[in-house]
């Protein structure tokens, strides 16, 4: 497209065909993740097998994905719908660092407030998420999570608090435990 720049990531929901390369990019990007029980490829299988891929786009760069964000329904305290969760969000580590997680987090949050969603929440870097407006919020918990990665965004009037429930995929097990 005119004046579009050659390397600038397109932002687009995942398609059937997106499948693999949409494992391999969680594998390749949480590979080393100091935090990571490299299960997020898992993760983003158990919910779309389930139906429960509310929101799942892939960032393509010369017609190949690099990039990743699923979202899926949450629960946050007493509000059991219009939540979401975040996550995973994957590059594949050479194409880190390029804006690319950046543009599936704002094209991701369009989408929920297209579909009139309350809110988002993640647990993730807060120097990271805190420019698309997250923030921890006092009373927000995710079991077993330290409170200082527990971030949320108020799409709506209410702000994110209690205890977040999500998916049982999220608590999937390593495949070599």
């Amino acid at each position: 497209m005119a004046g579009e720049h050659m390397n600038e990531p397109r932002i687009r929901p995942e398609t059937p065909r997106d499948v693999d390369a949409i494992r391999a990019i969680n594998v390749a990007a949480f590979a080393d993740h100091p935090v990571s029980r490299q299960t997020e490829h898992l993760i983003v299988d158990a919910l779309r097998e389930d139906g429960a891929l509310s929101v799942s786009l892939v960032a393509v760069r010369d017609d190949q994905p690099v990039g990743h964000i699923a979202f899926s329904a949450a629960a946050v305290g007493d509000a059991t719908d219009g939540w979401y969760v975040a996550g995973p969000v994957a590059v594949f580590p050479e194409a880190q660092r390029q804006g690319i997680g950046s543009a599936l987090v704002v094209s991701g949050l369009e989408h929920l407030r297209a579909r009139g969603a309350k809110g988002c929440v993640l647990v993730g870097d807060p120097g990271f998420y805190r420019r698309f407006g997250f923030d921890t919020h006092p009373g927000l918990v995710y079991p077993g999570v330290p409170d200082e990665v527990v971030l949320g965004l108020s799409l709506g009037d209410e702000a994110p608090r209690g205890e977040i429930a999500v998916h049982e995929a999220f608590g999937i097990q390593p495949e070599n435990e």
